[in-house]
């Protein structure tokens, strides 16, 4: 199955997507912009999940944070963006999951907005539909 022949969506579907993928690069935003400035709240909520309290750790995970998210919102990289921000979710599960913190609460977010961040990109995004086709 070529792009063109990618299963079309309703108008409806299309713009869940978008919502969805909005969501993502909304939150992905704040998640970011906070790790930047030297922010003792972000050094200090690190420490419990075994990272080191120290801002610039933070403005590293911010910048990654960022750059993956930029990545996503174009379409042109958005499958890159969403392969790059689904490592970012896996490691703040494998922090969550290590440290022992709440399964459904605090664990599984990461998952909750990869589901969120695949779903919005398959919606929007014709390529990945040609690539997973789900229906005939």
């Amino acid at each position: 199955m070529s792009i063109s022949e990618a299963a079309p969506v309703s108008s409806g579907a299309l713009w869940t997507g978008r919502v969805l993928s909005g969501i993502i690069v909304l939150f992905m935003i704040f998640d970011g912009a906070i790790k930047l400035p030297p922010l003792d709240i972000v050094t200090q909520t690190m420490v419990p999940l075994g990272w080191p309290a120290d801002a610039n750790v933070a403005r590293m995970l911010g910048i990654i944070g960022l750059i993956s998210t930029a990545l996503y919102a174009l379409p042109r990289t958005s499958v890159l963006g969403a392969i790059l921000l689904t490592a970012y979710m896996g490691g703040a599960i494998a922090t969550n999951a290590r440290v022992g913190n709440p399964l459904f609460s605090h664990t599984l977010f990461g998952v909750y907005l990869g589901v969120m961040l695949w779903g919005g990109l398959f919606l929007r995004d014709p390529r990945l539909r040609a690539l997973i086709p789900f229906s005939r």
